[in-house]
């Protein structure tokens, strides 16, 4: 074993490098306790100083937090190639390069981490790791953006879509430009990942289907909450049909379900299996010191003796249609026969209804239905004949919701 400091390169600076570089010194000597030696910056690498080269030559692990494909691909790439360590709280570098940098850390007999990348301080990637490597898990499902969460459960409370992001931005949990996340393309990076994870699939980000949640309206929450039912951006991967299917979209969820009570700014991430039934696992998903916290985490696993990088095992194919539960919402005319008709198009389709909710008169009725599992095609279809109907006064909403419940 080496002797003396071991010396971390750090690239950027920003919320979570600042806090780093502040958490490292204060946890050194603990970390020392765990693994014989005290680590310490070798250097720092922003837009205004230090030099990747120096930096790299004179440190043994190398932190990411630079953000973006480039140049940091270029920057991880070079540090694994030269049998460095490397931790990454780099969601969309992994999405869209991570086999080529798996491969590069196998080559190399060196570690690639990336706690951070997923779900903040969850430590879901180190549980499919190591704790479930040998589950044959079924599905993820996963509450994987703290500011979209942060923004459904005040308007769960009564807020507005522009009030309740608003608030979050104030508050620190949403970007001045939040696109990334209100779209659901943040969660769908990390659901790519977490993909990779649990069934050895190669994902790209442009591979998962994704949804966000602007275009959701309060009274969805409203009549929701009539029918048993909570509203959450859920990211999904699971096994269907003998292929993999991976999603991120609305979805409501009946409260019997683990996620369900993940509220305000938490990341939640539920695990299922045949072996395990279930666990969920939560925490803060955002934040600079949390997840400092976790590329922390990180670093002292890569100090400790090294684990290889896993290989691909039976590549999935992936899964477009699907069965789901859906929300159906509909502005009609308030005039006989309305529920009749919808019903028997959405009967024609193969589409069951669970249960129904009518309100209002005149230009506010409203007809609102929760329906059985169903091909997602088939919803599609008999939504777009609906949708044509001259009672109908704006075309028909739909959300998916989840069924399952761990009582």
């Amino acid at each position: 074993m080496r002797s003396g400091p071991f010396t971390v390169g750090l690239l950027g600076m920003g919320t979570v490098g600042s806090a780093f570089a502040q958490l490292l010194p204060e946890r050194a000597a603990h970390i020392a306790g765990l693994t014989g030696r005290e680590p310490a910056l070798g250097g720092i690498l922003t837009r205004e100083r230090g030099s990747f080269p120096e930096i790299l030559e004179s440190s043994e692990l190398i932190v990411e937090l630079i953000g973006g494909i480039d140049p940091a691909r270029e920057y991880v790439l070079e540090a694994l190639r030269a049998g460095r360590h490397v931790i990454t709280a780099n969601k969309l570098l992994l999405s869209e390069h991570g086999e080529e940098l798996f491969q590069a850390a196998r080559e190399h007999g060196v570690q690639l981490r990336f706690e951070a990348a997923v779900a903040g301080v969850v430590p879901v990637v180190r549980v499919l790791e190591e704790s479930l490597a040998g589950t044959h898990i079924e599905r993820i499902h996963g509450i994987v953006n703290g500011t979209t969460n942060f923004i459904l459960t005040e308007m769960a409370r009564g807020s507005s879509y522009a009030e309740a992001l608003s608030d979050a931005q104030r508050k620190g949990f949403a970007e001045a430009d939040p696109s990334d996340d209100v779209s659901g393309r943040d969660a769908a990076a990390k659901m790519a990942i977490l993909a990779r994870l649990a069934f050895g699939t190669p994902v790209r980000l442009d591979q998962v289907r994704y949804e966000g949640i602007e275009h959701l309206h309060g009274d969805d929450l409203q009549y929701a909450r009539e029918l048993g039912l909570g509203l959450k951006l859920i990211g999904t991967a699971e096994r269907r049909d003998g292929g993999l299917s991976v999603r991120v979209h609305p979805a409501f969820l009946y409260a019997g379900h683990p996620l369900a009570s993940v509220a305000g700014p938490f990341n939640a991430v539920t695990v299922e299996s045949e072996a395990i039934t279930e666990i969920t696992m939560s925490g803060p998903g955002a934040g600079g010191r949390q997840t400092a916290s976790a590329v922390l985490g990180d670093m002292v696993s890569a100090m400790l003796p090294p684990a290889t990088p896993p290989a691909p095992v039976k590549r999935l194919e992936l899964v477009e249609d699907f069965e789901s539960a859906f929300y159906l919402h509909m502005e009609v005319a308030d005039r006989p026969g309305v529920l009749a008709a919808v019903t028997q198009v959405l009967g024609e389709q193969g589409v069951s209804i669970k249960s129904v909710v009518q309100r209002g008169m005149g230009e506010h009725a409203r007809l609102v239905m929760v329906t059985h599992a169903v091909v997602e095609s088939s919803l599609r279809t008999a939504v777009a004949r609906v949708a044509r109907f001259d009672f109908m006064r704006s075309a028909p909403r739909t959300i998916r919701v989840i069924e399952e419940e761990f009582l």
